[in-house]
């Protein structure tokens, strides 16, 4: 490409952006925002998807549900922009879209690349399993979020030399304002000097917050009875697996184990809110279940806990294992140990985070900052023929 020569297309096939909100998005639109360094970057997405975009991004949307209106609509959507623009990269964000951004490939004679979570490559639906994942094996580059993952990714039979490694990036916080933040949320929601164990993410089965709340939390409140349980988020609305309701269950076992009064459960926040809250706590605690056909692929959430100078305690379940340097950024507990889990949490809570601990996990964090996402993601790119 000379100088004065315009910049290739690459095409992105999603149905994670905003105005949906959560880990993948997030995802999603910094790789968006990351191609447009060398690509002019058109987006097929859900309908709202557009003025969320970053600068000097188009898009065509698709309406999000339901589900097989979505599928339809992004097959047929994506042919037009694709025979029109000539990309020289068509990129799926996730398994989801993966059919469609081969075939957009295909047609255009564009590099195929797909960006697979865990449940891209563990979901048992039979049809999704019989027509979409047969055409990960054929992606030029796939890109996976952690070594389980990748092992998952080989066990599909996808070839280990086509599969890079690409954990998702975290926004590196201002920590000038620590101990301001920390005393305002506590002062905000009345928690005083209390010790405080905080939940961020959504509420769901394979997230565990129910087994803390039945079989961990009672014997970290009776080690330590002035603990409190901090919940953001809530059960999620769009998810593509649906489980029991989760937070009916977490309700009866605070209720039954007497520990209503301790529990705060604060919904969908801001970011501004999450990052106070992060700064308030003495402990993340990520009780992910480890279960077959749905596992954790990798935990963005210890991480940002860790960018804010706050431990982990986790179960090594999926690929959680990426996301918690034992020692360095919190605990990893053996995959349902409980009694581990809740004596992990008390030693935390016990001893407090101390300066040394912080600075330890920030430096953890840094390695997984945007920038350096994005530099990993272009180098991937570069290697792609």
């Amino acid at each position: 490409m000379t100088p004065s020569s315009p910049r290739p297309y690459a095409l992105v096939l999603t149905r994670n952006l905003p105005p949906l909100v959560g880990g993948m998005e997030r995802l999603v639109w910094h790789i968006v925002d990351e191609l447009r360094a060398d690509y002019r970057v058109h987006v097929v997405a859900p309908v709202g998807s557009k003025p969320n975009l970053p600068p000097n991004v188009t898009a065509s949307e698709v309406p999000l549900s339901p589900l097989t209106w979505f599928l339809l609509r992004t097959l047929f959507t994506v042919l037009w922009p694709a025979l029109r623009l000539r990309p020289c990269m068509v990129l799926a964000g996730s398994g989801l879209t993966a059919p469609f951004a081969w075939l957009a490939a295909r047609l255009t004679g564009a590099r195929s690349i797909v960006y697979l979570h865990g449940l891209d490559i563990e979901a048992k639906q039979p049809l999704y399993r019989l027509f979409w994942r047969p055409f990960f094996r054929r992606f030029d580059l796939v890109l996976v979020n952690s070594r389980f993952t990748r092992q998952l990714a080989i066990d599909a039979q996808i070839a280990p030399q086509r599969i890079s490694i690409l954990p998702p990036g975290v926004e590196l916080p201002e920590t000038e304002k620590r101990a301001a933040l920390r005393s305002d949320f506590r002062s905000k929601h009345g928690l005083g000097d209390a010790p405080i164990m905080l939940y961020v993410g959504r509420i769901t089965a394979r997230k565990g917050l129910a087994v803390f709340a039945q079989s961990i939390f009672p014997k970290v409140a009776g080690a330590i009875p002035t603990a409190r349980l901090i919940v953001i988020g809530g059960e999620p609305a769009n998810a593509l697996l649906q489980s029991e309701k989760q937070r009916a269950r977490i309700d009866r076992a605070l209720t039954y184990a007497g520990l209503t009064d301790r529990a705060l459960f604060l919904g969908k926040q801001d970011d501004a809110q999450v990052d106070a809250a992060y700064f308030a706590a003495d402990v993340l605690i990520f009780p992910v279940q480890q279960s077959p056909g749905d596992n954790e692929g990798f935990g963005m959430v210890a991480v940002e806990a860790a960018a804010h100078g706050l431990p982990t305690v986790a179960f090594a379940a999926g690929g959680v294992a990426d996301a918690v340097a034992e020692g360095i950024s919190g605990r990893l507990i053996t995959a349902n140990d409980n009694e581990g889990f809740a004596q992990a949490v008390i030693e935390q809570l016990g001893n407090m985070t101390t300066a040394e601990q912080s600075a330890a996990c920030a430096r953890f964090a840094e390695d997984f900052a945007w920038p350096a996402f994005g530099e990993r993601l272009r180098a991937y790119l570069r290697g792609c023929s």
